[in-house]
């Protein structure tokens, strides 16, 4: 091969999600719809990702007249989906609305293309080219799924590639949150000043993605009286106990009077800097390019019409910027974490003066080596925006802000305190309780605590059970409708993806239940490979569940869980078994109840739709009163499942870990299960030659453990802490650690190491675990 053809690889870059000039794309969620406008030549490509989705598309002339000859397709039937979606009282259905009344579109009568009927594949599209300018919108129909249904509606993609096409167009800024008081742009390489009142909201866009802009901020009437107050870095650390707050409880940006000025609402991105100065001409000047434009000279520009003094160096909110320290204390900066269009969003807590850049730094990775503008936008007061982060389900997605569960009403009359978890706000405490109170309430009687972010999965399709059985780790043909199992989902490496519950609901339906969004994912590319005639339907948005847990468990539940004759009563459920039946009579919620939990007690997971949440709450809880129930927060969730000895994504396993070394061998019968699974060959090598084993510690003292901990024999590490916690009714400090398996004997003598590792050292002792029923009689009562 001659020297010029030689192709070099290129870095991937998933997570940038830069689409070429002209390309447009659109998320249409389950149960929804998007409206999008058309040129002549436009080409639209729609796609059905998991399968089964039934899909509408209507399209508008310019005069508001259906007309699918537009897109050379016929429309015979009228578009009763896209009526009830635009009906309904979601989110995007009040946009949908809106948008087609400010066309003076009415869609109640109009004719629809219909797509994907019927058993459509994972993956299936159409393609249309636009014939002349319209307005179309697609829709995704689907109600409400029962508990004991498999049919979610789901989302649907839009591709759309414009035909006319200008390439030194940016890409779109994201929708407007609401209608904005003013917005400006930043061109790249400047500084511009701006006036907020109190109660008014700022967003900082990035509009191309990777490009750093500094943010400061003075009080109005500080500056009127010659004050030059401004967000001071140092004080917010202190405050916030972090490098700088998000969305949720600390959240406040302060100056150096220790007075709150902005208020974190929303952050897409969730990787900033508060440790340097907006970039200086003597940073510049000695990296070797005197002259070089920098924030800080073009802030003294800007803020010099309010008369603040002009500094060598502004300290500034470096949003987008991503710095952090290594192991040797030496802070570093690599390209952003922001892709197009992410946003943080402010409040302002009083009148202010701000400043915000487009930061010129191109010497360095600061802003990906290519400055790009900034987009701000200010919206009223009398807006209301939800707390959220961004979420995402894998690199390239498209980020999910931070929902609320269908119990969050509930729950947040009882606390303030949450935390996100995989893309939802749950709370870690409660308001007169507390972490101890919680753990012993459920010990001693019975709690209740919200688990909607488990991610469920509908598995269904002739070759259902084949597809998971070849996927996880069980022997899912000894799995009988009714019974649910516990199971690992593992890489050919053997090395774990998750681990989860299936609920088998029928012949060819099961409910896989897990942590990660990628295992479904995952799911449907093994069906995809191996030619299974299975589909995965994403169902968390349509199953919320509450963990009713403790002693008096079962009595509570047993008042106000009727089931039909087929099934099983709530006091005949065996352990990992489940019913289905309704709240009070045959005419109530229908609900999902299954004899599981994550607290080493008896226990149960009530599973129902979102809408049902606060109707489910309300009978556990009034029903609970004469039993001493109590909330329960993720705080003391995590006691509780460490003293009995169960996992955690992220602390006992990852994808280095195989089911053995994260102490659920258990779930791998490789005796058993004969037929061949992802990972046998590999689990069947780790097996004969481990390495690791997770053990249980108890350590000296009453200085707990934590999750990272080294863990000696001597100089020598030979293992390392995966969680820890103070059992209070062992009163003993405990934790669960992986380690070597020349060292993992019950009875050995090893020493944690504190600090650097070596200067302070716990002495501790590996013992059997799980640490509370190690035989599991309580939740098996």
């Amino acid at each position: 091969m001659m020297l010029d053809q030689v192709i070099r690889p290129r870095v991937l870059e998933p997570g940038l999600r830069r689409l070429p000039p002209g390309v447009e794309r659109y998320r249409v969620r389950g149960g929804g719809a998007t409206v999008i406008t058309l040129n002549t030549g436009d080409h639209l490509e729609i796609i059905d990702p998991e399968g089964r989705q039934h899909c509408e598309v209507v399209v508008f002339d310019m005069l508001g007249r259906d007309d699918p000859a537009i897109l050379c397709a016929d429309g015979t039937h009228r578009a009763e989906g896209v009526a009830a979606i635009v009906a309904g009282d979601r989110e995007d259905a009040r946009q949908v609305a809106a948008a087609l009344r400010a066309r003076s579109i009415v869609y109640q009568d109009a004719r629809a293309i219909r797509l994907f009927e019927g058993d459509s594949l994972p993956g299936e599209q159409r393609a249309f080219v636009a014939q002349r300018d319209s307005v179309c919108i697609v829709a995704a129909p689907g109600g409400p799924m029962r508990v004991d249904e498999h049919n979610p509606p789901t989302d649907l993609m839009i591709m759309l590639r414009r035909a006319a096409v200008d390439p030194k167009e940016p890409p779109p800024l994201p929708d407007p949150l609401a209608d904005p008081r003013q917005e400006a742009r930043i061109d790249r390489c400047t500084a511009s000043a701006y006036e907020v009142k109190a109660g008014e909201f700022i967003q900082i866009i990035d509009v191309e993605g990777r490009e750093c802009s500094d943010f400061q901020a003075f009080t109005a009437a500080g500056l009127d009286q010659g004050i030059e107050r401004c967000l001071d870095a140092t004080t917010t650390r202190s405050l916030m106990g972090a490098a700088y707050p998000g969305p949720g409880l600390y959240a406040k940006f302060f100056d150096a009077g220790m007075q709150p000025l902005v208020e974190v609402v929303r952050d897409t991105v969730g990787r900033h800097d508060t440790f340097n100065l907006a970039c200086t001409a003597k940073y510049y000047e000695d990296m070797g390019y005197p002259g070089h434009v920098n924030c800080t000279d073009n802030f003294n520009v800007a803020l010099a019409p309010y008369g603040v003094a002009a500094r060598r160096g502004w300290e500034a909110i470096n949003f987008f910027y991503n710095t952090n320290l290594d192991e040797n204390n030496q802070l570093y900066l690599d390209e952003p974490w922001s892709r197009p269009g992410d946003y943080v969003l402010l409040k302002a807590l009083t009148d202010l003066v701000c400043i915000s850049s487009a930061c010129p730094c191109d010497i360095d990775a600061a802003n990906g080596w290519n400055p790009t503008d900034i987009h701000v936008r200010i919206y009223p007061a009398k807006n209301t925006f939800s707390k959220a982060i961004a979420y995402r389900m894998t690199t390239d997605a498209d980020p999910e802000l931070t929902k609320e569960t269908g119990f969050h009403p509930r729950t947040s009359q009882l606390t303030r305190n949450f935390t996100e978890y995989r893309g939802y706000w749950l709370p870690t405490a409660y308001n007169n309780h507390g972490a101890i109170d919680e753990y012993w309430a459920c010990r001693e009687r019975a709690v209740i605590l919200d688990l909607s972010p488990l991610r469920k999965f509908e598995v269904v399709g002739p070759d259902a059970e084949a597809l998971l059985q070849w996927s996880l780790t069980r022997n899912m043909r000894r799995l009988a409708v009714g019974q649910v199992v516990y199971t690992a989902m593992c890489y050919d490496t053997g090395g774990m993806i998750d681990d989860g519950t299936v609920l088998r609901l029928g012949a060819d339906n099961f409910r896989w239940i897990g942590g990660d969004d990628y295992s479904g994912i995952w799911l449907r590319q093994q069906a995809k490979e191996k030619g299974f005639r299975a589909w995965v339907k994403s169902s968390t948005d349509q199953m919320h569940n509450v963990a009713v847990q403790g002693p008096n468990s079962r009595e509570i539940l047993k008042q106000i869980i009727w089931t039909p004759p087929s099934q099983p009563t709530l006091e005949e459920i065996g352990w990992f078994r489940l019913t289905i039946g309704r709240i009070g009579d045959f005419d109530g919620i229908p609900v999902v109840v299954s004899r599981t939990g994550y607290s080493g007690e008896l226990g149960y997971e009530v599973w129902c739709h979102p809408k049902h949440a606060l109707a489910v709450w309300d009978a556990v809880w009034e029903t609970g009163q004469s039993y001493g129930i109590s909330p329960l927060g993720l705080d003391a969730l995590d006691i509780l499942r460490i003293e009995s000895g169960l996992i955690f994504a992220g602390y006992e396993f990852c994808d280095q870990t195989d089911p053995f070394e994260a102490g659920i061998g258990f779930t791998v019968p490789l005796k058993t299960k004969e037929e061949d699974f992802v990972g046998r060959d590999a689990l069947m090598r780790r097996k004969a030659n481990p390495q690791r084993k997770l053990v249980g510690l108890e350590l000296a003292g009453e200085e707990p453990g934590a999750k990272g901990d080294c863990v000696h024999v001597g100089r020598q590490q030979v293992g390392e802490i995966t969680s820890a916690t103070r059992s209070p009714i062992l009163r003993k400090n405990i934790a669960l650690c992986r380690m070597s398996i020349e060292h993992a004997d019950v009875g050995t003598e090893v020493e944690v190491g504190k600090m650097d590792g070596h200067q302070k050292r716990i002495p501790a002792r590996v013992t059997r675990f799980p640490f509370y029923d190690p035989d599991k009689t309580r939740p098996r009562m």
